[in-house]
Order: C-alpha cells, then sequence, then structure tokens
C-alpha cells in the first residue's frame, strides 16, 4: 500500500519534452553553422572526437536524474504494516431520494443539490462514526457500502443522480429493507437512518416499514427539501434545459414537498422531521443528536506507518546528475571502433 504526499509535483514533468525540444533545436542550429563553416569530411577531421551519440546518452542521463527529482518531491510513502485500529462512534445511512422531482428548482440550486450539501455538512461533522449512502426512486441501490472513509462518501454522494436508477418513482419502502442489511452488527443499539426527500409518492405501507426498522433499534429521521407552493420538473438534455414535465393533458407537472408524510414516517419510527430547506438547520440537528448518542466500540483494519520513500529517488537522481556531469561528449577509444555513424564507410 502507498499513497503520494504531494502529487501535483507531477506537473514539472512537463519540462522533460521542453528539454528535448530545446536539444534537437539547438543540435539542428549547430549542424546548420558547422556546414556553413567547412564541408562534412574537413570537420571531421578538424573535431574527430565529437560524438553525437554521446550527446543523446547525455540527454538521457539528465532527463533520468530530473525524473527521479521529481517523484523525490512527491515523495511516495509505502505502507509498512496493516494495522487493527479501534474507533467509537454510530452508524448512519442515508438514503437520498434522486426520483425526477428533486430536480425541481423551488429551492435553490434544486432539491437534489440542496440534499447533497445537507449530508455533505453532516459527514464533515461526524468524528469517527460510519457512514454508508442509499440512493432510491422507483428502487433502492447500495451507492456507498458503510465506511469509516468519509472523503470516499462525499466523492460518492456527488456522483448521484436520477439517472443511476433504472425507473422512477419513490420506493422509500425498498430503501428502508435495504438499509437493514447495512447494519451488520446485532449488539450495537446506536443506528440512525436519515431519510432525505421531497416527501412525495411514498407508499401506503411506507409508515409500518419505518415502524418496523425502528423495532430493531434503527433510530429514523426524516429531511424535507423543496416548498409546498412547489415548482416544475425540467427535462435536460446534454446538460441544457430543453422543456418541463407534462401530465396526459399536456399541462406542466408542478411538484410539490410533502412534509405531512415525511412527518408520518418519523413518528411512526419515534424519530423527527427536521425541514431541510435552509441547510444549517438539519445539519445542526443532526450533529447535536449524534453528538448526544452513546457510542458503541468497533474495530477497523486500515493500512498505517507510512514511510518517506524520497530518498531512494533523490539518491538515484543525484547520481544520473552526476554521471551527466562527468561524462563527455567526445569520443572514447572503444566509441571509436564501434564506429556507430558508419564514418569508416563514408571515408
Amino acid at each position: 500500500m502507498y499513497k503520494l504526499e504531494e502529487p501535483i509535483y507531477f506537473y514539472f514533468f512537463a519540462i522533460v519534452p521542453v528539454i528535448i525540444v530545446i536539444f534537437l533545436l539547438v543540435l539542428w542550429w549547430k549542424k546548420k553553422t558547422q556546414r556553413k563553416f567547412a564541408e562534412l569530411a574537413l570537420l571531421e577531421k578538424l573535431a574527430p572526437n565529437l560524438s553525437t551519440f554521446k550527446s543523446v546518452l547525455k540527454l538521457t542521463f539528465l532527463l533520468i536524474g530530473l525524473s527521479f527529482l521529481i517523484i523525490a518531491l512527491v515523495n511516495p510513502k509505502m505502507g509498512t504494516k496493516l494495522q487493527t485500529v479501534k474507533r467509537e462512534g454510530v452508524d448512519i445511512i442515508f438514503a437520498l431520494d434522486v426520483s425526477k422531482s428533486m430536480l425541481a428548482q423551488d429551492i435553490a440550486p434544486n432539491r437534489l443539490e440542496k440534499s447533497k450539501q445537507i449530508i455533505s455538512k453532516i459527514i464533515d461533522k461526524l468524528g469517527s462514526d460510519r457512514v454508508g449512502i442509499i440512493i432510491y426512486a422507483g428502487n433502492a441501490y447500495p451507492l456507498l457500502p458503510i465506511t469509516t472513509d468519509h472523503a470516499a462518501a462525499k466523492m460518492f454522494l456527488q456522483n448521484a443522480n436520477p439517472d443511476m436508477v433504472s425507473s422512477q418513482g419513490t420506493a422509500i419502502t425498498e430503501a428502508l429493507d435495504l438499509a437493514k442489511t447495512y447494519y451488520n452488527n446485532d449488539e450495537q443499539t446506536n443506528k440512525y437512518l436519515l431519510i432525505i426527500s421531497d416527501g412525495e409518492d411514498h407508499q401506503e405501507e411506507t409508515k409500518q416499514k419505518a415502524q418496523d426498522i425502528a423495532n430493531e433499534g434503527v433510530k429514523v429521521y426524516t429531511i424535507g427539501v423543496g416548498t409546498e407552493k412547489g415548482g416544475p420538473i425540467p427535462i435536460e438534455l446534454n446538460g441544457g434545459l430543453v422543456g418541463y414535465k407534462k401530465d396526459r393533458k399536456g399541462e406542466t407537472v408542478i411538484t410539490q414537498r410533502k412534509p405531512d408524510i415525511l412527518e408520518g414516517i418519523a413518528r411512526a419510527s419515534d424519530g423527527t422531521y427536521i425541514d431541510g430547506n435552509k441547510t444549517e438547520q438539519p445539519v445542526k440537528a443532526i450533529e447535536k443528536i449524534i453528538a448526544n448518542a452513546q457510542k458503541s466500540e468497533f474495530e477497523t483494519k486500515q493500512f498505517s506507518d507510512y514511510k518517506d520513500q524520497f530518498q531512494w529517488f533523490l539518491g538515484i537522481g543525484f547520481l544520473f546528475l552526476l554521471i551527466d556531469v562527468f561524462f563527455f561528449e567526445r569520443k572514447t577509444k572503444w566509441l571509436k571502433k564501434v564506429d556507430l555513424f558508419n564514418e569508416k564507410d563514408d571515408k
């Protein structure tokens, strides 16, 4: 296992092609200038030890040396052992509604992006708690299994969109069933499920499902996004707006937030409904809930004790640069015998 401490220094590799181009231009200029001074045969007699091959070899040493120095700046680190680390925290599953109605822009920038902002900020407030993400519309799918890697959670979250779900609708019951599979510790009592949705089109048996999962020790909280006034559902093609969703009569569909449904789900599971139109409100509420929760101990394995490896690349880089300094462009005795450029035949 390894990691790169400063990958931004890889941009320095852009110097390599620049040096090669400069070398070729200088070589071309020298050849052109030499031809103006004297004939090729005369030049070979005046400078018999001049070697183009050794110039190229000298350049190669320089480029190899610079490349190793650049890698040294990046500072690759190697994980020396796999260590088991004990942590304390809670398990939090986010069930994110990605149905088409979540694209409505009655709340800026739209309901889905607002939901992502809320989840992302809640994750930022967590300690060593484990998180998982479920997305749902007509079906429910696991977007990210439960993990302590909060950076990965936020990365996967940003990619969530309605196109990731094969059918439209709002299958919250499937999301509740799927959430049960995320909690793999039967003894753990601090389990949380946060449902972020506009509350549209939830099925009748949703409340019963919420009560069932609450009976298994999962605390369910719902966060509503959108307005009761509602807004149209945009239809986009290649990133551009081409119109709005219409019903069978050709009238524009207006999607509205249904807080009563989300409140009912929360009540059925002894949880709480939170208005999500102002990002800080649900973030602070959940932060307070998690801070007061009883933390359970769990174990997680991770690579640790990363050690710097830059010194190896630094040493090799300086070695090649040293060779380049003491490597002369004149022909050596063995090179004269090899006759790489068919000089004897030309004579």
